[in-house]
């Protein structure tokens, strides 16, 4: 790794790798940058004039040999400006043998010292500001709150006989925030509301009921069940006028300023929320008949299924005859018009000869009933057809009786 303290007025690094077709060491790749630069670039940029002056740094190589070739990296730290630098650099890609093996040299990158610098200087800005926050801030932010808590203690104050936490403006404002406990009255009161008293229980103390008749009072619940019975015990003594909830499953305890402020903007006159009533309920109620339907499903998926038993089938005594021979015989019979053999085959060539034959009035057969083979025999008039089973039998005519051996009466 250069140290880039070297030279004090180096501005840029030019970094080139070199391959070699044999084995060298650094010197022979100095010598050979040296060597072949010579002259090439004139004596302004002479490699060896540039390096007394201290316009360049001292070139250094890394090199490693392997399986008779070496490869290795060229640094050369230079003061030149931006052209002078890249013709240097050039000149270095210009390099093509080291010694007496063939060698090749690639610029990789010219890095520019300054920008370097400022980019570390950056990163250990953002360094020293992060652990600041982390050291720093989170100190102030105690000191912060425990003012605010201290603050907070000292407005609250006790109101009416039952010395209910309120805040230091109940008497002064027209408009009352009524809240269910303590905690709430500090979060109000930290969020800047002074006008909030706290019911301290479910049951509605006698003060929150005056205070009803003669204020503009907001009734400012928790989103939970508790907040629901609440409400309704307010709404049954009291004189409420809006309604102001915390968000469902929320404490107005633990609510941001943000969160406190958005709820009251969004409170709702108690008449509106009276005629939402019944809408809510009838809601309420859908939501609990399809959690017992969804239930009843369930319940009813997870029965064991009975086996649905086929009908059995009553078939002339002719067709029965010929049926117990044909079972796991894998043949087919056609039968004439009084159940007579007409003739015998492999259920293979089943389809084929049925094609050729008339005057067929039932087919038994150790097989699979088809859609393909139901069309051939309704084409050919056939009454009865006998087999092991259907399978995607979707058109099934009305003068054709599709029978499977399971349902036969035996």
């Amino acid at each position: 790794m250069v140290n880039r303290n070297e030279f004090s007025t180096t501005k840029y690094i030019i970094k080139a790798k070199i391959e070699v077709d044999g084995v060298v060491e650094k010197p022979d790749v100095v010598g050979a940058i040296f060597g072949q630069t010579e002259g090439l670039l004139g004596s302004e940029l002479d490699l060896r004039e540039l390096q007394r002056t201290g316009r360049i740094g001292r070139i250094k190589v890394t090199i490693e040999s392997h399986g008779g070739k070496s490869t290795g990296t060229v640094i050369i730290p230079s003061s030149l400006d931006k052209v002078e630098t890249a013709m240097l650099a050039a000149a270095v890609e210009s390099v093509d043998r080291v010694g007496p093996c063939t060698a090749h040299a690639t610029l990789e990158i010219i890095e520019d010292v300054r920008e370097v610098k400022r980019r570390k200087i950056v990163q250990r800005a953002a360094d020293i500001i992060r652990k600041w926050s982390e050291e720093v801030s989170p100190e102030s932010q105690q000191l912060t709150d425990e003012v605010l808590d201290a603050v907070r203690v000292a407005e609250i104050t006790k109101y009416g006989p039952e010395e209910l936490p309120a805040g230091p403006a109940i008497d002064s404002s027209d408009d009352i925030i009524i809240v269910e406990g303590r905690a709430d009255v500090l979060n109000l009161l930290r969020c800047g509301y002074k006008n909030v008293i706290a019911m301290e229980g479910t049951s509605i103390p006698k003060t929150i009921i005056d205070l009803s008749k003669k204020k503009t009072i907001t009734a400012f619940l928790d989103g939970d069940r508790g907040g629901d019975l609440i409400l309704k015990e307010l709404q049954q003594v009291a004189d409420i006028d809006y309604v102001a909830r915390a968000p469902q499953g929320r404490e107005v305890e633990e609510l941001t300023q943000k969160e406190v402020v958005k709820a009251l903007r969004n409170r709702l006159p108690v008449e509106q929320l009276e005629a939402e009533e019944p809408k809510k309920k009838e809601k309420e109620k859908r939501r609990e008949q399809e959690k017992e339907e969804k239930k009843e499903r369930e319940l009813e998926e997870k029965k064991p299924k009975r086996m649905e038993i086929p009908p059995k089938i009553k078939l002339p005594e002719q067709i029965l005859s010929y049926l117990h021979n044909i079972k796991a015989s894998n043949k087919a019979v056609l039968l004439g018009k009084n159940f007579e053999l007409m003739e015998e085959m492999e259920v293979s060539s089943l389809a084929e000869r049925l094609k050729e034959v008339d005057s067929v009035r039932a087919i038994i057969f150790d097989g699979i009933i088809t859609q393909r083979l139901v069309d051939l025999a309704q084409d050919k008039g056939v009454e009865y057809i006998l087999g092991v089973r259907q399978e995607n039998v979707t058109k099934k005519p009305l003068n054709l009786k599709i029978v499977e051996f399971n349902e036969v009466i035996t």
